[in-house]
């Protein structure tokens, strides 16, 4: 019988596609950010009375006004508004009439004159009376809704729909979620330790954007529901508006404009997208197209890095550009650092220096094995000021790249990753020679470590004081196990030396005694103590 095959799920959308268009999108809409920004200080700085203000009753904006001769917009939109909130508060039927009044439209409420329609406020292909008709129909369908939905009728309407929303906000999170785990089953799963670096920055890319989406579910119901009661949404707008007033406010002065929290967060925002795509970018180079190349991975690393912060630098600046930032400005900032740095940097400015010397001239490559002092392992990653150094322990160590030019390095990959090992081995006097240098090869031949070429050689060293001295020279493209290929050697020649009876000496030492007196000196104290005790013994002897 035969199994079914499992049903594949859609492929999940690529990640990448996904980061290029959020990063297009962002950039779209900076210019129209920077310029929101521009027209909301220009009409902060403007005369009050060529300002507009909106009209709002219960959170919804009917329409805007302009100032007066004697009245700014904001004045104008408060005192219409108040009233229309007088109005529907009260138990009292509503009446709305445009009249005449010099010349000018007037919309009346109750009677009282609620506003007066002047040329500023009438667009062009209208009349001042039309524009007074439509806004009159605008309120009275403004007022009805209003005055229904503060009816206790409105609030029991609306129950089932506060509680649909709320159940669709429900399936919509847990639906994003089971998709989520669908597609991208790792980015649930705890996130990775920090040897997988490019792992974990992913799974967090996954992680904040399925939180980012989740949040936008619920506020979406939260508005939804928020816009069926006229109190919530009243409050609502008012919080909405203090936010952007808030966030528009400028604070930040530089050059001839100042910035407001709103134009910080659209950079910081866009400067997380660079750099996810250009370490994005950065990894399809060595995967795609460095490895291809035949380039060796140390060569590879110093295009990659190259790349990476050259596509930085030059996003950085086509970025605060876009952001409307003039760089000129930052001509004084630029000296003053470079004062800071050789003068209170000089420690990290040696290290950059120092970074850049070895990316370009590479005397250490990123998979060498090196030893610099007492500290011995493989090169795992070269920054701009550092180096990462992983030991046999495995430990990283983060070493300062000036110690590698200031110190002496041995880098056992350097050129060619062949190194030599010595195997110090004694045996016994009268062990045959021959005998030895033929186990002693055999044992060479078992280890797939050691390489056929050059072949292992065997030297007679030295008599030594309780054995003869043999050193075995062997080769390997595997500096960084060179313990552990030692002791595996170790291990078979004492198995080989035993199989054939030849004795491993330790070391011995002969003592020669010579007969005779032996006079022994002791303190006169002592010697008459002796004998004392000498002639005590013989009195009582019968």
């Amino acid at each position: 019988m035969r199994s079914a095959r499992p049903r594949l799920g859609p492929r999940p959308p690529g990640l990448v596609p996904l980061l290029a268009a959020l990063l297009t999108l962002a950039l779209a809409l900076a210019p129209l950010w920077s310029e929101a920004g521009t027209t909301a200080a220009r009409a902060q700085s403007a005369e009050p009375a060529t300002a507009s203000a909106p009209v709002v009753l219960d959170g919804r904006t009917l329409f805007r006004i302009w100032g007066s001769r004697h009245l700014t917009a904001e004045q104008r939109s408060s005192t219409v508004n108040q009233r229309l909130e007088d109005a529907v508060a009260s138990a009292r039927p509503v009446s709305l009439e445009v009249r005449q009044s010099n010349n000018l439209p007037v919309l009346e409420l109750n009677g009282r004159t609620l506003v007066t329609v002047t040329e500023r406020d009438v667009p062009e292909g209208l009349e001042a009376r039309e524009q007074a008709e439509l806004w009159q129909r605008q309120l009275n369908q403004a007022i009805a809704t209003a005055q229904r939905e503060r009816s206790p009728e409105h609030l029991v309407r609306m129950l089932p729909v506060v509680l649909a929303i709320l159940l669709g906000g429900l399936g919509l999170h847990v639906v994003l979620r089971r998709l989520w785990r669908r597609w991208y089953p790792k980015a649930l799963a705890p996130l990775p330790t920090e040897g997988e670096s490019s792992d974990r920055s992913s799974r967090f890319l996954l992680r904040s954007l399925l939180l980012l989406l989740q949040s936008g579910i619920w506020l979406g119901a939260a508005a939804l529901v928020t816009n069926l009661f006229p109190l919530s949404r009243r409050l609502g707008a008012g919080l909405l508006e203090a936010t952007r007033s808030w966030l528009e406010a400028p604070f930040l002065p530089l050059g001839a404009r100042s910035y407001s929290l709103q134009d910080l967060v659209v950079l910081v925002l866009l400067f997380v997208a660079l750099a996810q795509m250009v370490g994005l970018l950065q990894s399809l180079l060595r995967k795609r197209v460095l490895r291809y190349t035949g380039m060796s991975e140390g060569g590879q690393e110093a295009v990659a890095f190259v790349a990476r912060y050259g596509l930085l630098l030059v996003g950085t600046l086509v970025l605060l550009q876009l952001w409307g930032l003039d760089l000129t400005s930052l001509t004084l900032f630029a000296s003053v650092l470079g004062v800071g740095v050789g003068l209170g940097l000089q420690g990290i400015s040696k290290n950059f220096l120092s970074g850049l010397i070895i990316i370009f001239e590479r005397p250490i490559q990123v998979g060498d094995f090196v030893e610099i002092g007492d500290l011995q392992g493989s090169v795992e990653s070269l920054g701009l000021r550092s180096t990462k150094v992983t030991t046999l322990d495995r430990v990283t160590i983060i070493v300062p790249n000036s110690e590698f030019l200031e110190s002496r390095v041995i880098n056992w990959s350097h050129g060619s990753p062949v190194s030599r090992l010595q195997v110090p081995v004694g045996v016994a006097y009268g062990s045959d020679t021959g005998a030895v240098r033929e186990a002693l090869i055999a044992a060479c031949r078992d280890n797939p470590a050691v390489l056929k070429a050059p072949p292992p050689r065997v030297y007679f060293s030295s008599f030594g004081d309780s054995a003869l001295n043999f050193t075995l020279l062997v080769w390997t493209r595997e500096p960084r196990r060179q313990y552990e290929i030692v002791s595996d050697l170790n291990f078979r020649i004492e198995a080989l030396l035993r199989e054939r009876g030849i004795t491993v000496p330790f070391p011995q030492r002969d003592l020669h005694l010579s007969t005779g007196n032996l006079r022994i000196s002791l303190p006169p104290a002592i010697e008459a103590g002796l004998q004392a005790l000498v002639e005590r013994q013989r009195n009582e002897e019968p």
